[in-house]
């Protein structure tokens, strides 16, 4: 009978160690901001909220950007493709699911096909809370160091939240502003690719 509950005793504690070892959760992969962005592809998987002149559009997006094109995917909540945005040095092309649109620039055809403008120019440098090259701006860093705002080419971008305290983390949520157009970014996973020689 003593055997039997020392058994039982010993089982019950093998089992209570068993399950707090299986309860420690796996701590996500820190993510920090590469130096030279621009040798370093990436993939930006999350969602896009625009608010342009009261109306409001809501889409999942997926951003493959690399040295030499950028390709930028819109969905609809149920997952359908609403628009295909490609750059490339040949140009920018629009697909939506019954037309194709051709222009030098993204701005600017966002603008004739979607009624509003993506910055994608800068965009590539502020996903990184970085400013673009080649233009004036102005920066704001909170207690930890990170970028807490960027003025930009008339832009106003807020870097609402990152993925660790760490001043060089990544950012996941960027608020974007310029007269009535303002984006939300949420970001949902990051993917930077390192370049081979």
């Amino acid at each position: 009978m003593k055997n039997n509950r020392s058994c039982r005793y010993y089982l019950l504690l093998i089992l209570l160690f068993v399950t707090g070892c299986a309860s420690v959760a796996t701590p996500p992969p820190v993510l920090i901001r590469p130096a030279q962005i621009e040798n370093k592809p990436f993939v930006i998987t999350g969602r896009l909220v625009v608010k342009h002149k009261g109306e409001r559009t809501s889409a999942t997006v997926r951003w493959t950007h690399s040295l030499q094109k950028d390709e930028i995917l819109l969905f609809a909540p149920l997952g359908k493709t609403v628009a295909r945005i490609h750059k490339s040095v040949d140009g920018v092309t629009l697909d939506t699911s019954n037309k194709h649109y051709a222009a030098p620039d993204v701005e600017s055809l966002t603008q004739q096909v979607l009624g509003w403008s993506l910055p994608l120019a800068g965009l590539r440098y502020w996903v990184f809370s970085m400013p673009a090259p080649g233009s004036s701006f102005e920066m704001q860093s909170n207690t930890n160091g990170q970028v807490s705002q960027l003025l930009q080419d008339q832009w106003i971008i807020n870097y609402l939240r990152y993925t660790t305290p760490a001043p060089d983390s990544l950012p996941l949520r960027i608020s974007l502003q310029r007269g009535e157009l303002s984006m939300q970014l949420l970001i949902d996973e990051w993917e930077v690719r390192v370049v081979t020689p």
